[in-house]
């Protein structure tokens, strides 16, 4: 078994270059700059796509990400052209935050302020100032989490709000995209500011900072997690829930991320806490989410038990970082075991050998969709760089 672990950290090792290279070599925009908005299924361009902010946070955090990892200098220009592109188009300079969606040649589109976007782009600017020392990357990050304290947090019923107009005012469509319920808070946006946070307190030693770190993780205790060790996705201002549907992938990513944050801030009490909550999590995934195959199911309705049985690229390798967190606490073997079958079925399935990088999602029977982008919103290099690095960091 140990051998056969070893061999996974090493495989994901050489997937990480081999992703690196895909999105060096396919997403440079050199006619209108930043990086090209969308590749089909084929790996064609689409022509004239628009430029959104998560993919583009997400390739400035990974190259910076993989940067750190490997301790080199390879991806300094691709790093540099990411930051640069951000700062130049993404970043409004009048109401503070980042726009939403820009065209093809870099007006925005859409400037709304979603708080997703912002923590994105913290947690990018953040990853980015560890490899650069650039410090006008720290300050840009520090300055996007004081708006997200000004704007976003809720002071009377704590946690964070969901969407705001450009400049920051109410605005009643609240959605970060089209598949989503129309809700004032939802645990997707609080996990990635806890990721965000996280990150930012790494390279900004602040006390407002890590006591709002420190409520985050309490809001995942205390108002996400339910009875049967999930986490609830929609609620109102008020924290109704608003939904019954469980994301396996955000599961087992909150069940990482959580403990990953609880050990920064430094409280033992949170921190075993994060660690006991991660175990009962990842025994509930394993035993529902996780089919005969080793993909990883989409979805699961808690009112008609329904399971959307596709199985996205991103689920797959969030659950080997959370499987990986849980074999490290209890050198379990049923964790590893489980990673290497979700493994085996990903590099059999997921992994386009034929047109390049990760198909978006299979089937149960494993058969792709041809309809699905390579490169888009949110098709990024975000997820799976960050899962080989992780299980290569956290031996």
């Amino acid at each position: 078994m140990e051998e056969d672990y070893n061999n996974l950290r090493q495989a994901l090792h050489t997937e990480l270059h081999a992703i690196l290279n895909y999105w060096q070599n396919n997403t440079v925009d050199g006619l209108h700059g930043g990086f090209v908005g969308k590749r089909d299924f084929y790996n064609n361009l689409i022509p004239k796509a628009s430029k959104g902010i998560i993919l583009n946070t997400r390739i400035l955090w990974a190259f910076s990400a993989a940067s750190n990892y490997l301790k080199s200098d390879t991806y300094t220009s691709i790093c540099k052209r990411s930051y640069d592109y951000l700062q130049t188009k993404f970043r409004d300079k009048v109401n503070k935050g980042v726009f939403w969606e820009l065209d093809y040649v870099g007006q925005p589109v859409n400037s709304r302020k979603q708080a997703y976007a912002q923590a994105f782009a913290i947690y990018a600017l953040s990853e980015y100032y560890t490899f650069s020392k650039n410090e006008d990357a720290k300050h840009w990050a520090i300055e996007l989490f004081e708006c997200l304290e000004l704007h976003a947090r809720d002071k009377k019923h704590l946690g964070y709000l969901e969407a705001f107009n450009e400049d920051w005012t109410e605005i009643k469509d609240m959605r970060l995209s089209d598949k989503d319920m129309n809700a004032a808070k939802t645990m997707n946006t609080h996990l990635h500011v806890l990721e965000a946070y996280t990150s930012l307190l790494k390279i900004y030693d602040h006390h407002p900072l890590k006591d709002a770190l420190k409520l985050l993780i309490e809001l995942f205790h205390q108002k996400f997690l339910n009875c049967e060790h999930h986490y609830d996705l929609f609620f109102d201002e008020n924290w109704t829930l608003l939904s019954d549907s469980v994301s396996y992938g955000h599961d087992i990513e909150a069940a990482w991320l959580v403990m990953d944050a609880a050990e920064l801030v430094g409280d033992e009490k949170l921190l075993t806490h994060a660690k006991n909550i991660a175990l009962k999590v990842a025994d509930t995934f394993i035993a529902e989410a996780v089919d005969s195959d080793g993909g990883v199911f989409n979805e699961k309705n808690r009112t008609t038990a329904h399971i959307d049985t596709d199985k996205h690229w991103w689920p797959q390798v969030e659950a080997l970082v959370g499987l990986d967190y849980a074999y490290a606490l209890t050198q379990d073997p049923k964790y590893a075991k489980c990673a290497l079958q979700i493994w085996d079925f990903t590099k059999n399935n997921l992994i386009d050998h034929d047109h390049g990088e990760w198909h978006f999602r299979v089937d149960k029977e494993g058969n792709n969709y041809s309809q699905e982008d390579k490169v888009s919103m949110w098709k990024a290099p975000y997820h799976t760089t960050r899962a080989c690095i992780k299980l290569n960091t956290n031996i």
